[in-house]
């Protein structure tokens, strides 16, 4: 496995070392032309000192008499060699003694013949190291009749260049290790939580959910170690509502099966007695159906949780599903002496759903509306058509939910504190049935005051 702490410092390096090389050259290549710039000044200015005095006081006499008996005036005004050329590039005197048989045509020496001044750097047979030439016109009034040229070797120059760019270049190695230690710590500092949250992740892995992920900085590894302890102390709770559901499912199975096993055991020996055995029958049926229910709760759950619940849709008349709905749960209403209405807006379109899963969500519903509501109070089914969406309101007059275990009463195996119910996985079935619609499921309750569920499901034309 590569190290992340060694990409980190070989890229801050990298970047580093590109900065301070790009930085060397543009800082070695300003020196070069400074020095450059002020040696080709200084020749400049000597050489138009000598071209002025010519033109003032040798101007009379040809170019060749004043090589005669002036020459000795051009070079006393530098220490750089000098020649005199004539207007057709031929050397007429050099002051080291370096006379061509040819013209002399580089760039400098074309630009004086032409009346501009000129520089070139290049190399000449007589020095092993470049020079720089400087030309100038000499003029007789405003005739051309020469060209003056000065000479000189940038030895020296270039080694004070080089010298100043041994320096750069030993700052840069300094900066450049300096920085790779820093890199190094750099790379420590972002690695050193990385690694503590990584060896945190992997005792959770190994179901070690009580350890800490320690904070270290606020920044997105930061915030990685808060969602990783919020994973866990959410992992913990699921765990804790599972084995509470697991618990609880039990005990629920367990009553019923305790009840069918007594009475079975009690009709066995009292079978001649048609009152017991009729009372015992009843109770094993009810029992009987309670398992089923239970059983089929949790069957629908396991679907949900596997994703393989579908919905079977057809055409659907909601009107005949409330109807339905009402004639099957108004006996139980009268039973638990509960004022139940069911209040539908008339004709409503034909939509295309599932009508079972959707009679599924009403019963599951109402049937913890009556079992929450006491006796005399009211339980209100309603149900209209909306902006292209079926609205169904169940309102209740019972204990209401208390405003911290809303948030959470459509969370698998929620039970609240006041919960009846027998699994907590209803309401999250009916949330996860209606999610499958495209719809929404609503829940709004005030404790001691009652409860309101609120679902909205999609006209949806069948094809």
């Amino acid at each position: 496995m590569k190290s992340i702490k060694k990409r980190l410092a070989i890229n801050f390096i990298f970047i580093v070392v590109i900065t301070v090389v790009t930085l060397e050259i543009f800082l070695i290549n300003i020196v070069k032309e400074n020095y450059y710039k002020n040696l080709e000044e200084s020749l400049n200015n000597q050489i138009r000192l000598s071209a002025d005095l010519y033109s003032r006081y040798f101007s009379d006499a040809t170019l060749h008499e004043n090589i005669l008996n002036n020459v000795d005036t051009f070079w006393k005004q530098t220490k750089a060699q000098v020649e005199i050329l004539d207007k057709s590039g031929m050397i007429l005197m050099d002051s080291i003694g370096v006379i061509s048989p040819n013209p002399v045509n580089t760039e400098d020496v074309v630009k004086a013949i032409n009346g501009e001044k000129g520089t070139w750097i290049g190399k000449v047979e007589y020095d092993e190291h470049k020079v720089m030439a400087i030309s100038y016109p000499l003029k007789s009034g405003e005739n051309i009749v020469g060209v003056l040229r000065f000479i000189t070797s940038l030895r020296e120059v270039n080694q004070d260049i080089k010298t100043i760019a041994l320096i750069f270049i030993g700052f840069g190695g300094i900066v450049i290790l300096i920085s790779s230690l820093v890199a190094v710590l750099l790379a420590n500092t972002i690695i050193g939580p990385l690694k503590s949250v990584t060896e945190s992740a992997e005792k959770m892995a190994l179901g070690d959910f009580k350890t800490k992920s320690i904070k270290k900085y606020d920044d997105e590894i930061g915030k990685l170690s808060d969602t990783l302890n919020y994973m866990a102390q959410e992992i913990m709770k699921k765990d804790a509502l599972k084995n509470d559901f697991i618990s609880s499912v039990s005990h629920e199975l367990r009553t019923p099966l305790t009840s069918i096993k007594g009475w079975a055991i009690t009709l066995k020996h009292s079978y001649d007695d048609r009152e017991i055995l009729s009372d015992g029958l009843d109770i094993i049926e009810t029992e009987s159906d309670r398992l089923t229910n239970m059983v089929e709760e949790l069957l629908d759950f396991s679907k949900f949780v596997s994703g393989k619940i579908t919905l079977e849709k057809e055409d659907l008349n909601i009107n005949n599903i409330m109807d339905h709905i009402r004639k099957q749960l108004t006996p139980r209403a009268t039973r638990d002496n509960i004022n139940f209405k069911v209040i539908v807006e008339d004709n409503m379109p034909i939509t295309c759903s599932d009508g079972n899963r959707l009679k599924q969500v009403f019963i599951n519903v109402l049937d913890n509306a009556f079992k929450f509501t006491p006796s005399g109070g009211n339980v209100v089914l309603t149900a209209s058509y909306e902006d292209n969406n079926f609205v169904f309101n169940i309102k209740d007059t019972g204990c209401g939910i208390a405003e911290e275990d809303l948030p959470k009463v459509k969370e698998k195996f929620y039970k609240g504190k006041t919960s009846q119910s027998q699994s907590g996985i209803g309401l999250s079935i009916c949330d996860e049935i209606i999610k499958l619609m495209d719809g929404t499921f609503e829940i709004r309750s005030e404790l001691n005051r009652g409860t309101e569920i609120i679902i909205s499901v999609p006209f949806e034309e069948c094809v």
